[in-house]
């Protein structure tokens, strides 16, 4: 199970679901403390802005980070639950978990994947970059953008509430 939170509700998301593993999706200089249970090597922290075109000063996600987030998924046994995070818990971070799901059930429908993220999450606006970058990298053709564009942008918020995500249907 991937469970997806904003950067304030991390510890008590990994406290409630007993996860073992933290993914975090955050601009440079914005801190992220650790929780406990998690050890440094189920940890895997991006440093990315959350824009979709290059912006001077601000590091814009690449291919280098959607490849270390798969490769840190596919070490994920899934004994334990998953938690995905960014700031708000609306953008980089359904993005994530939407592409860790589509890699992990490399099977499931990509439109039927996002139609799921969206009724768990009425605010979740996947980041379009991460998801075309993903969707290249998984040789997806295309399908999870289009699925992604087709549920539309989230309801306004400040922050995201969190939510869980199954990688099967």
């Amino acid at each position: 199970m991937i469970h997806v939170c904003s950067l304030s509700k991390v510890e008590e998301t990994v406290t409630k679901t007993g996860a073992g593993r933290l993914l975090s999706l955050l601009a440079a200089g914005t801190e992220v403390m650790r929780p406990a249970s998690i050890t440094r090597e189920n940890h895997l922290h991006l440093v990315m802005h959350d824009i979709a075109v290059a912006q001077e000063g601000m590091t814009m996600p690449g291919e280098e980070h959607v490849l270390n987030l798969l490769d840190f998924a596919r070490q994920w046994d899934r004994s334990r639950p998953l938690v995905v995070h960014c700031y708000a818990g609306i953008s980089r971070s359904t993005a994530s978990a939407y592409i860790i799901a589509a890699a992990l059930a490399p099977k499931r429908d990509e439109a039927e994947l996002a139609k799921t993220l969206r009724a768990l999450s009425p605010t979740a606006t996947p980041s379009p970059r991460l998801i075309a970058i993903a969707d290249a990298l998984l040789e997806r053709d295309g399908r999870m953008s289009r699925a992604i564009e087709a549920i539309g942008r989230g309801a306004e918020a400040f922050e995201g509430t969190p939510f869980a995500l199954r990688i099967e249907g």
